[in-house]
This record gives structure tokens, C-alpha cells and sequence, in this order.
């Protein structure tokens, strides 16, 4: 069973998979193996006297991957000066030093930070003019060609099943091409473009065909919203309308994903479908769940013979009779319900919203109840959330300050000067172009704002609201540093005077530029440090902006009624700058947040009462954590 494997061991290998797939408890331990893997061949060949010919890929997913090459250069000596890179592709058009560019992007990330020889890393030129793409395509290719081949070649997968831009219709003989990017794709990109206008409508890709003369194939994915694509892509049936399926061909390839990416495959999803699995309480629980949602049966009219109809004569042999194993779920299910979330005697909690608004949007009604329930109620916003603002709310808001001044009488000086200028920067502005500091300032002062308004609204107290300002992710950019010590002092200052016995942490694993990712590694981080001083915290796990937690993983529910739930929706509205079209609304959900977190709310509630536990209006699930990592 894999989740016991994983329990024992840092990976274990998916059974039922066509590709051969590799799942890991959590991306650390994934980062390293690919980058072992990488540093195998860089060393076989060096030995060999010959040069490594590295396929590289661009985006989040590898960004752990090369900080770890980085690391064994810098701390391991390992030796970048036989290697040739070729990237699988780039925008286009795009201006080699634009932010967005992917020659830009390898150069910050890896390039710099080794010893490649420069003249030796290939990324797509996309500069070449419309009517030279065809012929500067097939350079491409005899340049890969001319380097002997690709030695092993990473890739991602994109929520098409994209590898490099091959997206649907893509033929498995395809070579290096220009290729019209699928609308899916463009809005996946939206965030590192600064919206989804901006983000070019092709690409220079190596094909289909291309990849796979590779020797070596490593695809590497990462979080929940990559879970049905790689269903598809490791279990489905081979078909162009998903090009990773043609990976099923490749005699030497492999899948590396975390447990988020697996949830959809069979060995995670239903493993007593494939024979034999480890009995555990945690997945007797998960299959009495799901056999109730498959078979529309509540858990306590679950008999033998819907085990057996579907596929679970183990289950019932050896933990039988049905009844039994139903009321012992049931007990446990009903032991999640939870009128008074953090207890009944009021004590210090903290809630870390790692954007200003994921508080209200992932646990708004939670609040609600800490609040009445006089818990000593704090918020702590652990970015400004800058980047998410809309240029057109800059100028909306200078506009409104500066008629303020005018009808109040105060010195406007300095704000028409600064209006004048901002107004001049977003006439020139070019698409995707980082802010000036001024802007990102007012941006980061709207959310705060907006932040503010949103938590009073649910009772918190105004001096109750702690702004942190991580400094990871203070770059102006998408993309954001690595956590860092003064990360980690911040978080634990906060903790050492609050002191709380509860806090609650964003455990979402699908957030578009992978803040909640850090964010809660930083908790933890400074969690362990008040734990090693004597301070134990309970930490609640909770979800909302991008995913919520099925039944069969929650330690907590709380139960919300129809007012709490208007609440909550008022206080998701304060955020005007995210309401009606966010800047990010992440990969796979055009919803606004409210309409979001309203829907899983009311169907989280809907699933409980499908299993035959008392019927609410909406819940909000929590997930106790119990001291891993989230990445």
C-alpha cells in the first residue's frame, strides 16, 4: 500500500501505472532524487570523457530541482563543465531579457550559478523573424542532434498534458515547431505574465518526437490540480489530445510527484481495487467512504453485500461485518463535528492568511466562531499581496485621494506629483513590466486595507491584525526567493508574543505562484522552535481559495449556518480589488473566491449528511497537522 510506504520510506513506486511512476512524500525529497539523477549522467559522462546533454524545463515545478544542483555545485563540487543545455522552449515573440522570457529565466535560476560554459546552453531565440521560424526550427534540431542527442531530458506537465507548448492535437513524430498556445494553457501562465492579457499566444517548442529521442525522460509534477492529468497521462489510454501519454512509449522514462499529484491514481485513490492492501484504520476509513458516495448509501445502511459488489471481499473477511466496520466510521466521522472550534474557554489563537484575503475566503465562518466564543482572536497576513493588483485600482484610488485633498483642503503636492507619475508609468508600461517601488506600495497599502476591512467585519479586532511582509516574497516579481531566516524569526516573534494554543494554516497545495507552499514551511519552521522552548501549539490545517479537503481526510468540522455563511460572504466582498476578476485566480477554477468557498462550504456539508451524519447549512474542514512538511 502506498501510503504505508511512503510512512517507512521518503517514495514508493505507483503499481498500476503504465509509466513508471515514482511517488514522494514530499517535493524536498523529490527535488533531490531528480537532481541525483541529473548529477549521475554529469559525472557517467565526465568520466567517460565526453559532454552531458541536459533537456531543461522551465517554470515552478523545476525551480527545486536546480536549486539543488546549485547546492551540490557549491557544496559538493559537482562539475557543470562538460554539460550542454537545451531548453525545450520559449514565448514567441519574446525579447531574450524580458522578465517572462525563458532564456531570462534559465539564467537566474541555474546559469548563473554554475559552470556551464555559456556558449554551450540553448535556449529557443524568440527574436527570429515570422518568415525564419521554420528554418531556425530545424537548426534547432540539428543542433541537438550535433550534440549527440539528449542524455536525459526533464520535463513538466501542463494541465492540457502538455509537454514543453505540444498541446492537444499534437502528433507523436512532431519535431520543433511553432505552435498556437491552447487558451488553457495562456491563462496558466497568467500570474508570471501579470494577467492572462498578457501572456504571448505562441511558443517555439521541440516536439513530441523530439522529446522522445531523448535516452532518458523524467517528467516531474507537483500538487492536486496536476492529480487528473496525471491519471490520464500514467494510467489512460495513449491519444494526441494528451501528448504525455506518448511518454508511455519511451523505454526509459519515469514520473516523480508528490502525493498530491498521485491522488487520482489507483494506487492512491482506491488500492484495494488492485488486490491486497494494509488494513489500517486510516484506510478502512477512506474505503467505508467511498463505497457510501459510490454506492449513494448513508454508512449505517452500508451491508456485506455492497463490500462485496464492489470489490472489497477483503475488507469484509477480515474486518467484518459490514455494520461493524459503519459504526466504527460513523463514530469516527461524527467525532470530527465541532460547535466550538478551539475549545470552550477562551484562549489565544492565530490564524496565517498567506494572501491578505485567504482568512475570510478558506475560514471566514471559523472566525466568526472564535470571535463569539471570545477567543483572544489574532490575524496574521504574511505577504502584502502587491502583485495581484490590477494597475486600473492604482489610479482609481490616487484619483479618490487626491479629490479628497481637493474638497478637505490639504496640501496635494505630493500626491498629484505621484499621480502624475504613476499615470506616466502605466502609459509606457509594457506587458508583464514589474511595478516601481511607489506602485508596488500603494498596491500592497489597497490590499491592507481591504484586509483590514474584511476581519473587523467578522469581529476581529482592529489591533488584533498583524501585517508581516515576508521578506521571500517581497521581489515584486512572481517569482519569489526561497524561505529564508528572517522568514522564520518573524513568524516565531509573532508566536512568542501571542503565544496561541491554536493557530490555523493554509494547507492548500495547488496556489498558482506556490505561496501557501512557503508560507507554511515558514510556520512550521517557527513552530518547532517554540516546541523545542517548551511551547506546544496545535496547528489546524485549513483549505478554501484553491481546493477544500475531502471528507475522508478531515479532523474538523465546523458547522456554519446560513447567517454565518452571508458573514462570511460580506467579508470576502471587502476585497474589491479581488472581486469580479481576480489577477490570479489559479489553473482550474474561473469562479470568483466567494462563489469558491461558498460551493465547497455547502457541499462539504452536503457529503456529511450524504454519509448519514446530521444535516448543516455549510461547514469549513480542517486537517490537524502532525509535524511533516508541506513540501
Amino acid at each position: 500500500m502506498l501510503t504505508s510506504a511512503l510512512a517507512k520510506a521518503s517514495y514508493c513506486d505507483a503499481r498500476h501505472t503504465i509509466i513508471p511512476t515514482r511517488v514522494f512524500g514530499s517535493t524536498v525529497a523529490a527535488n533531490r532524487y531528480v537532481a541525483e539523477l541529473i548529477a549521475d549522467v554529469i559525472r557517467e559522462r565526465a568520466a567517460a570523457g565526453q559532454k552531458a546533454v541536459l533537456g531543461l524545463a522551465t517554470g515552478s515545478t523545476p525551480l527545486g530541482v536546480y536549486r539543488e544542483l546549485i547546492r551540490m555545485h557549491n557544496d559538493e563540487g559537482l562539475d557543470f563543465a562538460n554539460v550542454v543545455t537545451i531548453n525545450l522552449d520559449e514565448y514567441y515573440p519574446m525579447e531574450p531579457t524580458r522578465l517572462q522570457s525563458y532564456r531570462q529565466w534559465m539564467n537566474h535560476v541555474l546559469f548563473e550559478h554554475v559552470n556551464i560554459p555559456r556558449d554551450e546552453t540553448h535556449v529557443p531565440d524568440g527574436t527570429v523573424a515570422r518568415h525564419q521560424v521554420d528554418e531556425y526550427c530545424e537548426r534547432y534540431e540539428r543542433a541537438i542532434a550535433a550534440a549527440g542527442g539528449i542524455d536525459l531530458q526533464i520535463l513538466g506537465i501542463g494541465r492540457t498534458g502538455h509537454i514543453g507548448f505540444n498541446e492537444p492535437g499534437s502528433t507523436v513524430d512532431s519535431r520543433t515547431r511553432l505552435v498556437t498556445l491552447d487558451p488553457v494553457t495562456r491563462k496558466d501562465a497568467a500570474s508570471d505574465f501579470f494577467g492572462e492579457g498578457n501572456v504571448p499566444h505562441q511558443a517555439i517548442t521541440m516536439g513530441v518526437g523530439t522529446i522522445l529521442a531523448a535516452r532518458k525522460i523524467v517528467t516531474i509534477a507537483f500538487g492536486e490540480h496536476k492529480a487528473s492529468i496525471m491519471r490520464r497521462a500514467a494510467e489512460g489510454r495513449m491519444t494526441d489530445e494528451i501528448a504525455a501519454s506518448f511518454l508511455q512509449t519511451h523505454g526509459n522514462t519515469q514520473m516523480v510527484i508528490d502525493e498530491a499529484a498521485a491522488a487520482e491514481l489507483t494506487d492512491f485513490k482506491t488500492p484495494w481495487l488492485l488486490g491486497h492492501v494494509d488494513w489500517t484504520p486510516v484506510m478502512i476509513k477512506r474505503a467505508m467512504i467511498w463505497l457510501c458516495l459510490q454506492s449513494k448509501k448513508a454508512l449505517l445502511k452500508i451491508e456485506d453485500e455492497d463490500l462485496r459488489a464492489h470489490g472489497m471481499h477483503e475488507l469484509l473477511r477480515e474486518h467484518g461485518p459490514a455494520l461493524r466496520l459503519a459504526e466504527t466510521v460513523f463514530q469516527q466521522m461524527l467525532g470530527t463535528i465541532c460547535y466550538c472550534p478551539s475549545g470552550e474557554q477562551p484562549k489565544p489563537v492565530i490564524c496565517f492568511s498567506p494572501h491578505p484575503d485567504d482568512d475570510v475566503i478558506s475560514m471566514g465562518g471559523t472566525l466568526i466562531h472564535l470571535v463569539r466564543a471570545r477567543h483572544d482572536t489574532h490575524v496574521a497576513y504574511m505577504t502584502s499581496g502587491n502583485i495581484a493588483v490590477f494597475d486600473h485600482d492604482v489610479t482609481r484610488f490616487l484619483d479618490f485621494t487626491s479629490r479628497f485633498n481637493q474638497i478637505f483642503q490639504i496640501d496635494n503636492r505630493r500626491c498629484a506629483g505621484l499621480s502624475r507619475e504613476v499615470t506616466r508609468f502605466f502609459a509606457r508600461k509594457e506587458p508583464g513590466e514589474m511595478d516601481p517601488p511607489d506602485v508596488m506600495h500603494i498596491k500592497a497599502l489597497i490590499r491592507e486595507v481591504e484586509a483590514r476591512a474584511g476581519a473587523i467585519s467578522v469581529g476581529v479586532a482592529e489591533d488584533h491584525l498583524h501585517f508581516l511582509r515576508l521578506p521571500f516574497y517581497e521581489t515584486g516579481a512572481i517569482e519569489k526567493k526561497p524561505m529564508g531566516e528572517d522568514d522564520v524569526r518573524i513568524v516565531f516573534e509573532l508566536l512568542d508574543r501571542v503565544r496561541p494554543a491554536d493557530i490555523y494554516v493554509a494547507g492548500d497545495l495547488s496556489d498558482p505562484h506556490g505561496t501557501h507552499r512557503v508560507c507554511a514551511d515558514i510556520i512550521f519552521a517557527a513552530v518547532r522552535r517554540m516546541t523545542e522552548r517548551g511551547h506546544a501549539i496545535a496547528v489546524w490545517l485549513y483549505r478554501g481559495a484553491w481546493q477544500e479537503w475531502e471528507p475522508r481526510e478531515i479532523d474538523r468540522a465546523v458547522p456554519l449556518t446560513a447567517q454565518d455563511m452571508r458573514l462570511k460572504r460580506e467579508a470576502i466582498f471587502m476585497h474589491e480589488s479581488q472581486k469580479d476578476e481576480a489577477m490570479f485566480p489559479g489553473p482550474y477554477d474561473s469562479r470568483e473566491f466567494w462563489e469558491r468557498a461558498e460551493d465547497r462550504n455547502l457541499h462539504t456539508a452536503a457529503l456529511y449528511n450524504q454519509l448519514g451524519l446530521p444535516e448543516y447549512y455549510a461547514m469549513e474542514g480542517f486537517v490537524l497537522w502532525s509535524g511533516g512538511e508541506t513540501t
